[in-house]
């Protein structure tokens, strides 16, 4: 009996350990361990001189976390020209001050924002094979799924009020404006289609023609919501949401959005097209996780400075 069962005992003992180290890793160390992506994008126009933006995305604050804290604190050093917060901004129903103090240094930018079904509302604790689940039925968030019950309501009010006083543009289902040395940037933003709180039809128009350049910018990018923008003629979209997939397979990529975007654009540049027309796409694999779910793995946590560029 011990030479039948010896090896599948020791099998079965590597994989758990495998698994344990795995687990380890992606808690202890890759979630803390944060990342900036630098990206160009080619699509001012002609003449029109750089421009650094600086989105932060998905940071899921909980008390406590004073790593993450310091790290945003440190951005600032880059001096962007302008913020983009993409939104889930919260994990914890205690941690706007925290989250505040983060953003502090940033908040001295000019900027930008639209909030997430996470500032809204707190976390719960589910199984991360639902995920999977949702992907395989084509159901995602409240979109196809029965409304929520019993849900914790975020302190969110005294946060938008604090970024309101920074000065940073509220985008929630409309539109916006930042005046820069030298240049008048329009900004369309939605409020989170993950929780069917975006109503596109009150922005619709396409880009302000009398800015020199309009971004659109979204928590969640569902497709509904890209095809909009891009039809519309916006060349770039920001957005977050995704966590870039959260748990990679190396060499393989995502296996799950958590919204209707494939896979294959969970993180990155990419791009869009829609009504005979393409636009960038930027989604921010974002800096934080839900505080059930506080494991990252070969996808760590990131901001991005983006260059946007004239176009050739």
């Amino acid at each position: 009996m011990r030479a039948r069962y010896g090896i599948p005992l020791k099998i079965t003992a590597g994989l758990t350990a495998t698994a344990a180290a795995g687990l380890v890793y992606a808690a202890g160390f890759e979630a803390r361990s944060f990342r900036l992506r630098r990206v160009t994008v080619p699509v001012l126009p002609r003449g029109m001189g750089d421009l650094r933006v600086l989105q932060v995305s998905d940071i899921h604050m909980v008390s406590g976390q004073r790593k993450k804290r310091a790290w945003l604190q440190s951005l600032a050093g880059l001096r962007p020209d302008f913020v983009v917060n993409t939104g889930d901004n919260l994990s914890d129903t205690e941690a706007v001050p925290e989250l505040l103090d983060a953003l502090g240094p940033l908040m001295e930018f000019p900027g930008v924002y639209v909030f997430g079904s996470n500032d809204y509302y707190g976390p719960k604790l589910r199984n991360p094979a639902r995920y999977l689940l949702e992907k395989a039925q084509g159901r995602h968030g409240l979109n196809g799924n029965k409304p929520a019950v019993g849900a914790v309501h975020n302190p969110w009010e005294g946060m938008r009020d604090a970024f309101d006083a920074a000065g940073w543009v509220d985008l929630t289902n409309t539109r916006g404006r930042l005046k820069l040395s030298g240049a008048e940037l329009a900004f369309t933003g939605l409020d989170d289609p993950h929780i069917k709180r975006d109503r596109y039809e009150r922005v619709a128009g396409g880009p302000d023609p009398d800015a020199d350049f309009t971004v659109g910018v979204v928590h969640a990018p569902y497709l509904r919501s890209l095809d909009a923008f891009t039809a519309d003629g916006y060349e770039l979209v920001l957005a977050g949401h995704t966590h870039g997939g959260q748990l990679r397979v190396p060499l393989h990529g995502a296996l799950v959005t958590n919204c209707d975007l494939d896979t294959d654009r969970a993180r990155g540049l990419s791009t869009h097209t829609a009504g005979g027309h393409t636009s960038y796409l930027h989604v921010s694999a974002g800096c934080g996780t839900n505080r059930y779910t506080p494991v990252r793995f070969a996808c760590p946590p990131e901001a991005t400075l983006l260059t946007l560029t004239a176009r050739p």
